[in-house]
C-alpha cells in the first residue's frame, strides 16, 4: 500500500510540475508511514516537508498543490493536509479487502520479497567449542542467526548457515588434560584437578568412557599421546551432543566448518604469508603482529607468539577470508555479548584484504537471565556451572524456548520465565499466537462439519467487500504488512520484528473473535469470515516458520 501512496505523490509532483505549478518534477527521498492516530488517516506522507529546499516554497504550499492532485476513487477515499504540510491519506475498505486473495493465493510464500536479489550470504551462528555442552546463552545465540537466516531467505538472500567447530588450540589441549587427570581418578591414582581444566560431571563421564574403550593399560600411557587421545575422543563425543541438542532444538546447519582443516590444508600459513608480503603483519620481539591499527583498533594484535604457537586470531583470519573465496557478498556472524571487543579486528581484516567493511556484519546477544516463577533461580545441572539448553528444552519445548529467546531484540538482555513458557494462557507468547491458528483450524472444521467448507475457495476470498467491521479492516491491514516486517527484519537482521508481528496480528485476531461471529445465518458474510480467518492462519503460519516454530492444529 505505501508503494501506491508512492506512485500516488509522484504522479501529483508530476502533473503539478507540468502545469508550472512546482519548479521542479524531482522526488526526494519521502516517508510513507501510519500515523499514531486514528484521526490521522491511514498513512501519511511528509513529501512537502523534504521537498521545501527543492521546490523553493513553503511546505505547506506544496502540500496544498499535490492534494489538489491527487484523485480520490475506490482506494483513496480522503486527503488532508496537517501541521505544517503532513499528507493524510484515508484509505477505502476496498483498498484492503483484496489482500485476503494474495494471502490465499501465495499461501505459504506470502510475505515472501526479493529485495535481497540472490545476494550470496553466510550466517555463522553458536559455533560453541566442543568442550561441553551448549548452555542457555548459545540457545538464544541459535534461534537468533537461525531466525535471521530464514528471514533472509525469505527476503530473497541466498542463504548459508554455517557452524565454526572450534576443534584446535588451548582449549581443546585443556579438554584433553580435563579427561586425562579424571580417568587416572577413576583409575585410583591421586591426581589434583586444577581449577582452570573443565570441571561439569559430563568430563568424568566422558572419562570412564575412554577407559572403558581403551582398557587399564592406558593409564600408562605417555602423558602427552593420552591427552592428545583424550581431547579428540571428548570433542567428537561432546560435538556429538552438540549436534543433537540443535537437532531438537529445530537448528539446522547447511555446513559444519572445522578450524583444524585451517591447518590441516596450509591455509592459516598461505593467509600469514599474504599479508606478510602486503606489509599488513609484521615481526617484533620475536613474534608475528597485524597491524589493525591502520583499521581502527586501539591496538595491533598478534597472530603468532614468539614461542611459535599461532593465536585464535590466526585461525580466524585465515576462516574469514576462506569465507569470502567461497564467493559470498556478505558475512553475518552471531556472537556472545563478551566478543564485542573482537569486532574492530576482524573489521580490520576484512578491509585489509581489500572488501568493504559492510560486506562483514556482527550481531551481538546478550544474556540470558533465567527466572522461575518472576524469581532468580539456578537449574541444577550437570554441566558445571550453566544451565544447559537440552535442560531448557526437556522442561518447556522447542517453541516455547525459541519463542521466548526472540521476544525481545538481541541487543538487550532477556528475562526468560520458564513457568510462564509452560502457561497455557494468554500470559504465555508463544502460546498467544499458537492458539490462534489452532483455534482457526477449530472453525475451519465446524464450517466443513455444516457442509460450508465445499463453499470455501482455498486462493480465492469469497464476498470479501462484507469485511467492514472496525475488527475486520483493523485484521485486513495488519496482514497487508506482513512482506514490510519481513523486509524491515531482513535488512536490520532483527528476528524480533516478527515477533511482534506476530503478538499484533494474534491480538487483533483475539479481538475480532471476541466481538463476531464467524460462521452465522448470513451465508456470504460466513463465507467472507472464513475467507479472513484462512488468510490470517495462513500469515501465522508463515511467521512461526520464519522464528523456527510450529504452527500446532489443536492445542
Amino acid at each position: 500500500m505505501k508503494q501506491i501512496i508512492r506512485r500516488t505523490v509522484a504522479n501529483a509532483v508530476e502533473k503539478a510540475f507540468e502545469k508550472g505549478l512546482l519548479p521542479s518534477d524531482q522526488m526526494p527521498d519521502m516517508d510513507v508511514e501510519e500515523p499514531r492516530h486514528k484521526a490521522h488517516g491511514d498513512l501519511s506522507s511528509n513529501v512537502a516537508m523534504v521537498s521545501a529546499a527543492l521546490q523553493k516554497m513553503p511546505p505547506r504550499k506544496i502540500a496544498e498543490i499535490l492534494v489538489s492532485h491527487i484523485e480520490t476513487g475506490d482506494l483513496i477515499r480522503k486527503v488532508e493536509i496537517a501541521g505544517p504540510g503532513f499528507i493524510n491519506f484515508f484509505l477505502s475498505n476496498k483498498a484492503w479487502q483484496p489482500v485476503v486473495d494474495e494471502i490465499l493465493e501465495q499461501d505459504t510464500s506470502f510475505g515472501s520479497s526479493d529485495i535481497g536479489k540472490n545476494e550470496k550470504v553466510q550466517v555463522e551462528f553458536v559455533s560453541s567449542n566442543p568442550t561441553g555442552p551448549l548452555h542457555v546463552g548459545h540457545g538464544r545465540g541459535a534461534a537468533v542467526g537461525d531466525s535471521v537466516g530464514n528471514i533472509l531467505a525469505f527476503a530473497g538472500f541466498d542463504v548459508q548457515k554455517e557452524y565454526y567447530i572450534n576443534d584446535s588450540g588451548r582449549q581443546i589441549r585443556t579438554l584433553g588434560t580435563s579427561v586425562w587427570l579424571r580417568l587416572l581418578q577413576k583409575a585410583g591414582k591421586a591426581v589434583d584437578f586444577p581449577e582452570d581444566c573443565y570441571q561439569g560431571d559430563y568430563i568424568k563421564d566422558i572419562a570412564g568412557l575412554v577407559l572403558e574403550k581403551e582398557g587399564e593399560a592406558f593409564v600408562h600411557k605417555d602423558e602427552k599421546e593420552a591427552v592428545e587421545v583424550c581431547a579428540k575422543f571428548a570433542a567428537k563425543i561432546i560435538l556429538q551432543g552438540i549436534r543433537e541438542d540443535l537437532t531438537d532444538f529445530g537448528v539446522g546447519f547447511d555446513q559444519w566448518f572445522s578450524e583444524q582443516s585451517l591447518y590441516d590444508s596450509g591455509r592459516v600459513q598461505k593467509v600469514i604469508e599474504d599479508f606478510k608480503a602486503r606489509a599488513m603483519i609484521y615481526e617484533e620481539d620475536g613474534a608475528l603482529w597485524f597491524k589493525t591499527t591502520d583499521f581502527g583498533d586501539e591496538k595491533n594484535r598478534v597472530v603468532v607468539r614468539n614461542n611459535g604457537l599461532a593465536t585464535y586470531f590466526a585461525s580466524d583470519i585465515a576462516y574469514h577470508m576462506e569465507k569470502f573465496e567461497r564467493g559470498f557478498q556478505r558475512v553475518i556472524d552471531v556472537w556472545g555479548a563478551d566478543h564485542h571487543g573482537y569486532i574492530k579486528r576482524i573489521n580490520a581484516v576484512v578491509e585489509a584484504s581489500g572488501r568493504k567493511s559492510e560486506q562483514f556484519q556482527v550481531i551481538l546477544v546478550q544474556l540470558v537471565n533465567l527466572l522461575r516463577g518472576g524469581q532468580p533461580f539456578q537449574m541444577s545441572t550437570r554441566a558445571g556451572e550453566f544451565v544447559t539448553l537440552k535442560e531448557i528444552v526437556d522442561e518447556v519445548g522447542k517453541d516455547a524456548a525459541r519463542f521466548m529467546f526472540l521476544s525481545r531484540s538481541y541487543d538487550s538482555g532477556l528475562d526468560f520465565d520458564l513457568e510462564l513458557a509452560k502457561q497455557k494462557n494468554s500470559e504465555n507468547p508463544v502460546y498467544y499466537v499458537q492458539y490462534v491458528h489452532a483455534r482457526i483450524t477449530g472453525i475451519l472444521l465446524k464450517a466443513k462439519q455444516e457442509n460450508l467448507i465445499q463453499e470455501i475457495d482455498f486462493k480465492k476470498g469469497r464476498h470479501l467487500n462484507l469485511l467492514d467491521a472496525e475488527e475486520e479492516i483493523s485484521l485486513l491491514k495488519i496482514l497487508y504488512t506482513f512482506r514490510e516486517n519481513v523486509e524491515k527484519s531482513a535488512l536490520e537482521l532483527h528476528p524480533h520484528v516478527i515477533f511482534n508481528y506476530l503478538m499484533n496480528l494474534a491480538a487483533a485476531f483475539h479481538g475480532y473473535y471476541n466481538r463476531h461471529k464467524v460462521i452465522s445465518d448470513d451465508r456470504d458474510q460466513t463465507l467472507a469470515r472464513l475467507s479472513l480467518v484462512l488468510s490470517v492462519k495462513k500469515v501465522i503460519r508463515n511467521g512461526l516458520t520464519l522464528l523456527g516454530v510450529t504452527a500446532p492444529e489443536r492445542m
